[in-house]
């Protein structure tokens, strides 16, 4: 009999509403743990994130990656908070993370659930669903530049921002949306840039695109550039199913694809390191939306979502796939949090989640 699989997770609650979703994927992984009895877990809790910084002036601790890099996953809830400033917040823990342990591809699906209203106007909505995969520790946000000339006197300040792309950091990219796409019914991947206006990182991205595509003639090919794309959303996201792109471009295009789709609360993604010498990261697309924590209202969609790319990625598909039907039951039988147009809470959302996973189970096991 084959021995159950035990994880050590690190759980990075991190800001407003991160800690209460964050909990409510830790639920549904607890009932698959107790109910299937396939694997075993344990939650190591890290309080990073701005109140750590109000206190310490830090977003983590100074050894937090060599904390983290031994455990099997990373389990993220959110970072922000108005009072510290974005690129303090997110250069401090979630960059660093990135960065720090080499999770060069970010994965975000995009998928238009049942009962959700989507913000587009299309006659098969519920039949679209897309991959983004992007770049995710280099490109344009590689942290490279500087500010000077303060000397010169007010309003002479100077801000360089360089954009990095390597032949290695495109290639290995790029291959693994090939590799996605050769799992996907529809075989295709498009590839983003703006290399008509900058020619040289992006035409180097073209070229690494053109070389890969080559070895993979069973998988359809296209290219766009990044204005143009953000019209194929909108206009033709049929045509649409695994999109590689750069770090920012990327950032972008799946925002807009989760907003057409209802709303960032239900957007899952994960940053994978895929050599095995550090762990991946899990996190829901939205923010911290410090407006409504505390209040119970917050969608656990994008982080329950998230938690069954988690699975997947530690070889469980089968709970990933329980968990991934359990929520598009959900949203189908009308159970939703007020910002994709329902009244339910946090936890009756989660819930309606467990209760039919419970239902699946209960079935397959009576078969």
């Amino acid at each position: 009999m084959e021995s159950k699989k035990h994880f050590r997770l690190a759980v990075i609650p991190g800001d407003g509403i991160g800690e209460e979703v964050i909990n409510e994927g830790l639920r549904v992984i607890d009932y698959l743990s107790s109910t299937l009895n396939r694997f075993t877990f344990e939650s190591d809790y890290f309080p990073w994130g701005c109140e750590y910084y109000l206190e310490t002036g830090k977003m983590m601790d100074e050894d937090g990656l060599d904390k983290i890099k031994n455990h099997d996953a990373i389990y993220f809830g959110a970072v922000g908070y108005p009072t510290v400033p974005d690129h303090i917040s997110l250069w401090g823990l979630r960059l660093a993370i990135c960065q720090g342990f080499d999770q060069w591809a970010n994965i975000r699906p995009v998928e238009f659930l049942p009962g959700v209203e989507g913000k587009l106007n299309h006659p098969n909505k519920e039949d679209l669903n897309w991959v983004l995969v992007r770049e995710n520790t280099e490109g344009e946000y590689s942290g490279i530049g500087g500010r000077n000339f303060t000397g010169r006197g007010l309003g002479k300040e100077v801000a360089i921002q360089s954009s990095v792309f390597t032949e290695e950091g495109c290639e290995r990219v790029i291959r693994h949306a090939f590799n996605v796409a050769l799992k996907r019914k529809r075989k295709k991947v498009t590839s983003v840039t703006k290399s008509n206006a900058q020619q040289y990182g992006m035409v180097l991205w073209d070229e690494v695109f053109e070389r890969v595509s080559k070895e993979y003639p069973e998988v359809e090919t296209d290219k766009w550039l990044v204005d143009a794309m953000a019209a194929q959303f909108v206009l033709h996201p049929e045509e649409l199913e695994v999109v590689v792109a750069s770090n920012l471009h990327a950032d972008i295009l799946s925002d807009l694809g989760s907003a057409l789709a209802g709303s960032l609360g239900i957007a899952p993604s994960a940053n994978l390191h895929l050599d095995g010498r550090f762990p991946s990261m899990f996190e829901s697309v939205h923010g911290s939306a410090p407006d409504i924590a505390g209040q119970g209202i917050a969608n656990p969609i994008g982080t329950i979502g998230s938690a069954a790319l988690m699975l997947e990625h530690l070889g469980l598909p089968e709970e990933a796939h329980l968990i991934n039907d359990a929520i598009r039951a959900t949203t189908r039988n009308g159970i939703l949090t007020a910002d994709i147009g329902g009244n339910n809470t946090t936890k009756e959302v989660t819930d309606s989640i467990i209760s039919h996973i419970s239902k699946t189970t209960r079935v397959s096991n009576r078969v």
